[in-house]
């Protein structure tokens, strides 16, 4: 059962596993400009999905998983969220974090539904991670079930020092 700060949710789309294909996804950027994965061309991506930037979990967690990967070469991390694009600008200016990527699905919903994580009740996205290889196949998938609580930040990080370092 999925929650939201023990309160359950119904979280909707097509759940994602190892080894599926990453669909392609329709969001856009903080310019309103329309963005797609095939857009990114790094070789390993991390897709960092977040309920809402503006909530302290989502805070440090893009955060956290951004500075960790900052000195990897050749990765991409995608923070996706709900939010419009004026709040994720205006938060990464806050946070002095101007050189990541934060994308929104508050449009279509086309990343929720398509990555399994549109939070029916909330139209929100489910907290998640996701690494995709260059074949754009899900190496490590991370869905939680209470979407307060942080995703598990040593299993992800380790995953990622042995896939790049392979």
């Amino acid at each position: 059962m999925k929650t939201f700060k023990q309160k359950p949710i119904t979280v909707l789309g097509q759940p994602l596993k190892v080894g599926d294909l990453a669909p392609e996804f329709n969001v856009v950027d903080n310019n309103l400009e329309a963005k797609h994965l095939s857009d990114f061309k790094t070789e390993t991506i991390v897709l960092n999905v977040v309920p809402s930037l503006d909530t302290g979990v989502c805070s440090l967690q893009t955060r956290k998983i951004n500075e960790q990967l900052a000195s990897y070469k050749d990765i991409t991390v995608l923070t996706i969220s709900n939010d419009l694009p004026f709040a994720q600008r205006r938060w990464c200016g806050a946070e002095g974090l101007d050189n990541i990527i934060t994308l929104s699905d508050y449009q279509q919903l086309d990343f929720a539904w398509k990555y399994g994580v549109h939070i029916e009740e909330l139209r929100l996205l489910a907290r998640s991670v996701f690494v995709l290889n260059e074949n754009r196949e899900v190496v490590y998938v991370e869905y939680l079930d209470e979407m307060s609580q942080h995703p598990n930040y040593d299993q992800l990080f380790a995953f990622l020092n042995g896939f790049l370092n392979q």
